[in-house]
């Protein structure tokens, strides 16, 4: 990379520094808060239910692994260390573990319905911010939407599939719930392998994107049009 490309990845890294940092504090703290004020304190006593970034950022995860992926081209995955729940500690278990696994996606919604209703703030900025200003709003309302339709995939480990273990009878929630140490590898090959296998063959497979973009779409949109800044957008 030259100077210039250089120059022009640190400002386009710089518009999405404080979206991730926000979205998953806010995501983490958010679990543990609900699952502390249900009965278990369990993250409040670890020190997890804060908006301090720090105590939520994963070195790899979070960091290095994202930061590697868009260097190079690739998906922006990346994620946070897990907030440790106690689930049977909840007051009301099943009820309350649909709780606090919604309340990640849940308040990475309410993020992205804020960022909107700032962008109408950017016009009071200095003219020299207002682009900066703006690519990070934007980015913030891309990245929670993201993320909250993401994590409510109904699959283990993600937050879906716990909320979809609470709703299916007990005799399907069993097996289901065994299904959560294939997760992750499933995770794997929808973000990775399946697309590095149809770019071999010259065919656009991305599966993960097909699902996500339906729902995306509708999701952000009714977001700005709730807030009014999808008039600001088309100005």
């Amino acid at each position: 990379m030259n100077e210039a490309e250089i120059g022009s990845f640190i400002q386009t890294a710089s518009t999405w520094v404080l979206p991730v940092l926000l979205a998953i504090t806010f995501h983490e703290a958010s679990h543990g808060f609900v699952a502390w004020r249900l009965g278990d304190d369990t993250a409040y006593r670890l020190g997890r239910v804060t908006f301090n970034p720090f105590r939520h950022i994963d070195p790899f995860g979070t960091l290095l692994l994202p930061g590697l992926l868009i260097l190079f081209g690739g998906p922006p995955f990346g994620y946070a260390k897990p907030v440790p729940v106690n689930f049977g500690r909840l007051r009301h278990p099943r009820r309350d573990s649909a709780l606090v696994a919604a309340a990640g996606p849940g308040s990475n919604i309410v993020l992205a319905l804020l960022s909107a209703v700032a962008l109408h703030a950017i016009a009071w900025l200095p003219e020299v911010a207002q682009q900066w200003a703006a690519a990070t709003l934007i980015n913030s309302i891309i990245l929670n939407v993201v993320l909250a339709i993401f994590n409510m995939l109904p699959l283990l480990p993600l937050d879906g599939g716990r909320v979809l273990a609470t709703l299916l009878p007990r005799q399907l929630a069993i097996p289901f719930m065994r299904t959560e140490r294939f997760g992750m590898l499933v995770l794997l090959a929808l973000i990775f392998v399946i697309p590095m296998i149809g770019n071999q063959f010259g065919a656009n497979i991305n599966i993960l994107g097909w699902l996500l973009h339906t729902p995306y779409e509708y999701v952000v949109g009714k977001i700005l049009a709730f807030t009014g800044a999808d008039t600001l957008l088309t100005n």
